[in-house]
């Protein structure tokens, strides 16, 4: 029965933390970003935010996204530096084709700094990719 099931590998798909201006607080921010990097629109797109290490845990937040277009990007949440010490995870569905995906991406504690960000597919921006 387990091998008739089908689980798609998320392809294309990234989640990413950018380092950027805020201008209405005039001051510099992380944002969280879901970033389609196909040639295809994703469509319902659930994704639910959480971070915790041994002993904090933050509330599960939750947001969805009727259409992510094809090499485009959806802005999740601004997320706090006090965050930074906590491993955080952003579980990802949607769907692609008529498939439903699924894949969960981590910003491990401490990886969210300027020296790691790299080239960010889309965005045109630095950023840190989730794994």
């Amino acid at each position: 029965m387990k091998r008739d099931i089908e689980i798609p590998v998320v392809k294309d798909v990234y989640v990413a933390a950018v380092y950027e201006f805020n201008e209405e607080y005039n001051t510099h921010d992380w944002n969280i970003y879901l970033i389609n990097n196909g040639n295809a629109p994703i469509d319902t797109v659930l994704v639910v935010m959480q971070g915790y290490d041994e002993k904090d845990m933050t509330a599960p937040m939750r947001k969805s996204i009727a259409v992510v277009p094809a090499k485009g990007f959806a802005k999740l949440e601004y997320i706090d530096e006090s965050v930074f010490k906590l491993d955080n995870f952003f579980t990802i569905t949607y769907f692609l084709d008529n498939k439903m995906y699924d894949k969960r991406f981590e910003l491990p504690r401490f990886s969210i700094t300027r020296d790691n960000a790299v080239d960010l597919p889309v965005l045109g921006e630095k950023g840190v990719l989730a794994r």
